[in-house]
């Protein structure tokens, strides 16, 4: 790997982290970009309007989405359990990672986050109180397996059938997440995701709970984000484990994607009738301008950002200009054995697609920010990404079923003295991007659900509690819960089935 490919990698770390990674000089404030992009791919967009809804009351518009549309919302286990010590739970890189100092801010863990371990059934009942018709939450791995391997914890798996059950009995589906990011650290200890076991460690965990919760789980989710793991977790460091080795990162990422395509194979060997799929976070990547060298810059940096998981779960093959940038002396290239790629290619049922921002790229392969940025300023907000990304998963890869598993904002929320929480901003948001979701199911995406991130304010990894990114408001304090006013708006949206 060249030097100049090195500085490459961590810069695009850098910039896709999600620790206010684009500088703040880059910020365009709060009123839409006049820059636009060539090719008619991006035009002058104000988040802040639109004549067809009121972010004050209900949806009064007339879009409507397919009868039985998933309407839900989004949590993971370290962000929202708490309970990282009780009933046989072992030890997570997360747990080591939030409890070095300097490495979250305010010194921040997820020790007692949103304590939903114990407030799973007010939640349950928030949540029904709501509408949502899906749940989309994460499975703890150490609290399943606490050293990531052997005889699962019975106490762990009887947390999560009592959360599945109450699902079911409030007429909410769950969609369950294999892996957050809470690899358990006796694994981590072992070589972690540089370590080709584990991934089979993971498929037997996966087998585990896809034989402890059967089909009680209609959707499993395998990995979420691998991209994340990749660039934060080992390019640029500020997630756990914390390394910055671009050799090693890319060897994660095919550790993770072998991971994948092994439960897929797990599930398929056991008689479960339930549905699997991987969640990608998914960003489009557009030239900042209309010279060749930008269209070139651009390309490789989505080769990056989404073709390296998408063409090897969906085509079977890793892009070959990604390849061919890091080199075929990379530890990731050493790294691929023969049969992996088919194992990664398994048939899935459907895509998990989480998107939150654009790339911009320049000619010298620099990015740059053409659009108001939300309280993390790595976030541009640009709902019509939300359309150019679902349209091209469909184009390139064929009618897939697809799932919006993760779409949000945070916002510095206060709880007024009346006791509401006026988040107006995120109606906006949301209205915004579930109008360009609807646009995608229009032209012919075979869009099944959305999921707002996320249910409740949380540990917000790297960024601590300083990022509110709930529908929920919660009082850390007190762990009141207090519904904020997108959570009452989305619920009309809910009941209206449209906006």
């Amino acid at each position: 790997m060249s030097m100049l490919t090195r500085r490459r990698l961590l810069s695009r770390a850098a910039l896709s982290a999600t620790a206010g990674a684009t500088g703040a000089g880059l910020r365009v404030g709060g009123t839409a970009a006049t820059a636009a992009v060539s090719g008619g791919l991006a035009t002058g967009c104000d988040a802040g309007t639109d004549p067809d809804t009121d972010p004050t009351g209900g949806p009064r518009g007339d879009l409507r989405f397919p009868t039985g549309f998933g309407w839900g919302a989004a949590t993971s286990a370290y962000q929202v359990e708490g309970a990282t010590k009780e009933d046989g739970r072992g030890e997570s890189v997360w747990d080591t990672f939030s409890r070095t100092p300097g490495r979250t801010r305010n010194g921040d863990t997820g020790d007692i986050a949103a304590d939903h371990y114990h407030r799973y059934a007010d939640d349950l009942d928030l949540m029904r109180d709501l509408g949502l018709r899906s749940y989309r939450f994460s499975i703890s791995w150490p609290r399943i397996q606490p050293d990531g391997t052997g005889t699962p914890n019975q106490r762990g798996l009887d947390f999560y059938r009592r959360l599945v059950d109450g699902l079911h009995e409030r007429g909410i589906s769950p969609m369950a997440t294999l892996f957050h990011w809470d690899l358990p650290q006796t694994l981590q200890d072992a070589g972690g995701w540089e370590n080709r076991d584990t991934a089979y460690r993971f498929a037997e965990y996966a087998e585990v709970l896809f034989r402890g919760l059967g089909d009680r789980v209609p959707v499993w989710l395998t990995i979420n984000e691998p991209k994340t793991v990749v660039q934060n977790g080992y390019l640029h460091g500020h997630h756990a484990p914390g390394f910055q080795d671009p050799q090693a990162a890319y060897l994660v990422a095919h550790h993770l994607q072998l991971a994948h395509g092994l439960a897929v194979e797990t599930l398929r060997a056991t008689d479960s009738t339930a549905r699997i799929g991987p969640a990608l976070n998914l960003h489009p990547c557009y030239p900042a301008d209309d010279s060749a060298e930008a269209a070139s810059a651009s390309h490789l940096y989505d080769g990056y950002e989404n073709r390296l998981y998408l063409d090897s779960i969906l085509k079977g093959s890793y892009p070959a200009d990604v390849l061919a940038d890091l080199g075929p002396g990379s530890r990731m290239a050493r790294g691929i054995r023969d049969g992996d790629l088919k194992t990664i290619s398994a048939p899935i049922d459907l895509l998990a697609v989480q998107y939150y921002t654009p790339y911009y790229l320049t000619a010298t392969g620099d990015t740059v920010t053409r659009w108001p940025t939300s309280q993390a300023d790595w976030q541009q907000i640009y709902p019509d990404g939300m359309y150019d990304i679902l349209t091209r998963v469909t184009r390139d890869y064929g009618p897939i079923p697809l799932t919006v598993t993760e779409n949000g904002l945070p916002q510095a929320d206060t709880l007024s003295p009346d006791g509401t929480v006026d988040d107006s901003g995120r109606i906006s948001f949301l209205r915004d991007h579930m109008a360009a979701a609807h646009r995608a199911v229009t032209d012919g995406v075979p869009l099944e659900s959305y999921h707002v991130w996320s249910l409740l304010d949380n540990f917000e990894w790297a960024e601590g509690y300083d990022q509110r990114w709930g529908l929920v408001y919660v009082d850390y304090a007190t762990q009141r819960r207090v519904p904020k006013r997108s959570a009452l708006w989305y619920r009309e949206v809910i009941r209206a089935n449209g906006l």
